[in-house]
């Protein structure tokens, strides 16, 4: 399968390169491969690139796990206690229901633009998705199991632990990969809009000069730390799932 996606890709880069060097289409507008791995190779070899991967993977790891965290929480406490629901669900809804980039200059205003608003934005991108996931994971756990193992004298811990849980971690991970894209939209989203450094803040700076070969190269750097990180959440859902492959 690998090989197969691997030998695509080449085929694609090398079909660009063919056309782009015949003059098919203009190379300021789409560079070839072999112009943009020379743009990436020379970020990497003036050594400035390294702060600003710094920056983007620290504000979006943390915004992960902050929201993966605060909608894991605020997700059983709404599904085990109504009041709670009540409160919390019509403000999910509308926080899912908005584009919620458009929260970016907010957070810069109250927030600076330094590393929190970043962490914020991709906080609030991936605390609604958690809480859905973990709201939802629990009210669809069959009610005819919490009455049997109620039966059997399973106290409120057995049930969280051998029946809750297991429900809510099949749609957590099941939307990880989500997250994951999420946390990185909004820690580029926010340093394009607002920063000092950052790989949005990089894009930023290529915008403004017109320079097609930095953004694409750009665009590829994110592309390839986001699919690392797709094949680490992909590993450690078939580990934390293993029961459900079996």
């Amino acid at each position: 399968m690998y090989l197969r996606r691997a030998a695509a890709l080449l085929l694609i880069a090398g079909l660009w390169e063919m056309v782009s060097r015949l003059g098919w289409i203009d190379p300021f507008y789409a560079p070839p491969p072999t112009a943009i791995a020379a743009a990436i190779g020379g970020l990497f070899a003036e050594g400035d690139i390294y702060s600003h991967l710094e920056a983007t993977f620290g504000a979006a790891l943390m915004g992960l796990a902050l929201g993966l965290l605060g909608g894991a929480l605020l997700g059983f406490v709404a599904a085990l206690v109504r009041p709670v629901a009540e409160l919390l669900e019509p403000v999910m809804a509308m926080l899912n229901a908005i584009p919620r980039v458009i929260l970016a200059p907010l957070f810069i205003i109250w927030l600076g633009v330094g590393l929190a608003s970043k962490v914020a934005l991709s906080f609030i991108l991936v605390v609604v998705l958690t809480f859905f996931s973990v709201y939802n994971g629990i009210r669809d756990v069959d009610t005819r199991l919490v009455e049997r193992v109620r039966t059997l004298g399973g106290g409120p811990w057995v049930l969280l632990r051998e029946v809750y849980v297991p429900s809510v971690v099949a749609w957590v991970m099941g939307n990880l990969k989500v997250a994951v894209g999420f946390a990185f939209t909004g820690a580029v989203v926010g340093e394009f809009v607002a920063s000092s450094r950052g790989l949005g803040y990089l894009l930023a700076f290529a915008q403004s000069t017109y320079n097609a070969t930095l953004t694409f190269g750009l665009i590829f750097l994110v592309l390839v730390f986001v699919m690392v990180l797709f094949t680490l959440a992909g590993m450690l859902e078939r580990h934390l799932l293993r029961w459900k492959y079996r």
